[in-house]
């Protein structure tokens, strides 16, 4: 009799073990899904999470993208995602409208940066941290502000994507989801600020061919970095826009579905008449679009006024703007800015 009930016991926990991994499965196939799905906007936050380091000094910018990145992800578990699913369940009206909040904010933030590089004015290049902490924590709140916008995107378009599915696993995948998601950003965020400083390790090797590979890292890394402030900038403008317009129309609060279904009208007509190449020609036409609501939307928002752009922040070290005064204080331990030019021997 003891047997029989031991037996029946083992038969129950591996039938619940079965169960659990059955639903982990779940759990990860739908995070997997969701993650997809939101791919561009992650694209975006990476694009734009660089530009707040401007300002920075080397050995600064690990620790501070390690503030961002825990802001970015205590915005997800705790903010975003309860509110999320609350709405999602009770009051799914609101979250577009929330969106469209977010996404008018992106599209601020993204003018404000276009007018200001227009204006011709430029930025104190002190850097950030010899203004004192003050500085640096605005660099980092402005930061995390930001990934409130992108990060709410990102949650909501992975909570439509696991919609389907009961409460709890919803609230299973999408913590999933924010873990992954957050390290591949910062992450990726992290490796690119210090490209630069892995070349110059490998200049100084002996063999030949690391040696070119580090000056290459050296001398590229500037360009790729001043064109990553570009596309941030271009992505505030792109994803604000495009929350607008989607959630103005049909697919969100229905108060307005004209510019969504004009924009999504002709995107169809690009992609079925222009054969290989039309997927991405309806897509970067869509885009522009997007980008042209967003700057228009940012700028009226802002009063369409050259604002005086991030405190904390410096242009030097950007591209081919970098003198040989920053250069020698890289070389010689002194202060050097987040987004900077590189030294190599």
């Amino acid at each position: 009799m003891a047997i029989g009930g031991l037996i029946g016991l083992l038969d129950d926990i591996a039938a619940l073990a079965k169960l659990t991994a059955a639903s982990l499965d779940d759990v990860s196939a739908a995070a997997g899904r969701a993650t997809a799905k939101a791919a561009g906007v992650v694209v975006d936050d990476t694009a734009v999470t660089p530009q707040y380091l401007q300002g920075v000094t080397a050995e600064r910018e690990l620790a501070i993208v390690k503030q961002i990145a825990l802001g970015s992800i205590r915005n997800k578990l705790i903010f975003i995602l309860p509110v999320a699913l609350l709405l999602n369940h009770f009051l799914p009206a609101l979250l577009p409208i929330i969106l469209m909040v977010g996404g008018t904010y992106l599209a601020f933030e993204g003018a404000e940066k276009v007018w200001h590089k227009l204006s011709g004015k430029h930025d104190d290049d002190k850097p950030a941290v010899e203004k004192g902490p003050e500085a640096e924590k605005k660099i980092v709140s402005g930061a995390i502000r930001t990934d409130l916008i992108l990060s709410a995107e990102i949650m909501v378009i992975a909570l439509a994507t696991v919609s389907h599915q009961g409460f709890w696993s919803q609230l299973a995948s999408l913590v999933v989801v924010a873990f992954v998601i957050t390290i591949l950003v910062y992450g990726v965020v992290a490796l690119l600020i210090r490209m630069d400083d892995i070349g110059l390790k490998l200049a100084q090797r002996e063999s030949s061919g690391m040696k070119a590979m580090g000056r290459g890292l050296v001398t590229a890394m500037p360009k790729v970095l001043a064109t990553i402030s570009v596309v941030g900038t271009v992505a505030m403008l792109w994803v604000g826009g495009h929350i607008l317009m989607v959630n103005l129309g049909a697919d969100g609060t229905g108060w307005f579905n004209a510019p969504y279904e004009w924009v999504h009208h002709i995107e169809l007509g690009i992609s079925e008449t222009t054969g290989a190449l039309g997927g991405t020609l309806g897509w970067s036409f869509n885009t522009l679009c997007s980008a042209v609501i967003g700057f228009l939307v940012g700028s009226v928002v802002g009063g369409a006024a050259p604002h005086s752009h991030q405190e904390g922040a410096c242009r030097v070290g950007v591209g081919s703007e970098v003198s040989s005064r920053h250069l020698n204080a890289r070389h010689q331990g002194g202060h050097f800015c987040g987004i900077r030019g590189g030294y190599f021997p």
